[in-house]
């Protein structure tokens, strides 16, 4: 999996007011879990957009003043109305210890469905994985190819490796949307064969 750098700076002063003037500045207040404590520090907002912004799932470098941290985003917050970045948490790696990421769903292959007229839904473009960092999938494939009408792939459907996908096998990833007028199409047909079948059943 790729990994992006992000530098960090300690943060001398706690508290809402100090969070907001660095917000001002450009800064993400940010904190940094997973070790033997808790690291409070700042980094720039434009570092951030590849990480946020993206179909990708990536591991971080967090260098704070010099100390490296190998660690994944673990959670960010948002400005209701200007989307600005609020906060960041960010979870230090350990190899020996699971974690959980959203990793991105790759739809492979035509579907049936597809070359009939339908239309391919993509419902989940990234699943929650729990796994070592080191079996961590840069993304998962999903073949649809044979994916006709009526028919969906389903979590539970998802191919496995050595990751846990802990979404619920129930959610759909991908289905086939059939076009209004082969709908229409389709219900015409089988109202012709209810009446044939009502009047074969008057004639006995």
């Amino acid at each position: 999996m790729k990994t992006l750098e992000i530098i960090g700076y300690q943060r001398a002063n706690l508290g809402k007011k100090e969070s907001k003037r660095l917000r001002e500045e450009g800064n993400v207040p940010c904190v940094l879990y997973g070790g033997d404590e808790q690291v409070h520090f700042y980094a720039p907002m434009i570092l951030f957009r590849p990480l946020v912004y993206t179909d990708q799932a990536h591991f971080v470098t967090l260098n704070i003043e010099g100390a490296e941290k190998r660690c994944i985003l673990q959670d960010i917050q948002f400005h209701p109305v200007n989307e600005m970045i609020l906060h960041a948490d960010f979870l230090e790696l350990h190899e020996g210890k699971l974690v959980k990421m959203d990793i991105p769903v790759q739809l492979n292959g035509t579907a049936k469905g597809v070359a009939k007229g339908g239309k391919l839904m993509h419902k989940r473009h990234f699943l929650r994985v729990r796994a070592l960092p080191k079996d961590m999938p840069d993304y998962i494939e999903v073949d649809v190819s044979d994916l006709d009408f009526g028919k969906s792939i389903k979590v539970k459907d998802v191919p496995k490796g050595n990751y846990e996908v802990i979404d619920n096998d129930a959610i759909s990833v991908a289905v086939i949307e059939i076009p209004r007028a082969l709908r229409g199409k389709s219900d015409d047909e089988e109202g012709e064969e209810g009446e044939v079948e009502t009047e074969e059943a008057a004639e006995a």
